[in-house]
């Protein structure tokens, strides 16, 4: 199954956080936040003019977007005025 945003949104893929800290102490799942970047996996129209292209690792606001789960995967929608930069 494919998904195409519309509009200005972004379909983003959280980087997973590394679960041991540079000390080797195992941080549990429980304690651990939500990463605030991700690869962007697909762009709406409108998003493409503003300069965010499919691959790009972005980074976003902590409380932004709409969690959803495609085939068993949990990604995020975003608006594109939600991401704060693409990293380069």
């Amino acid at each position: 199954m494919t998904f195409q945003p519309l509009g200005n949104r972004v379909l983003i893929e959280r980087e997973e956080e590394q679960n041991k800290t540079a000390t080797g102490i195992i941080i549990p799942d429980t304690a651990k936040e939500k990463p605030l970047k991700g690869k962007v996996v697909a762009v709406g129209a409108d998003a493409v003019e503003e300069g965010i292209e499919e691959d790009a690792i972005v980074v976003f606001q902590k409380y932004s977007g709409t969690e959803i789960t495609l085939d068993g995967k949990e990604y995020l929608i975003l608006n594109s005025d939600e991401i704060l930069g693409v990293m380069k």
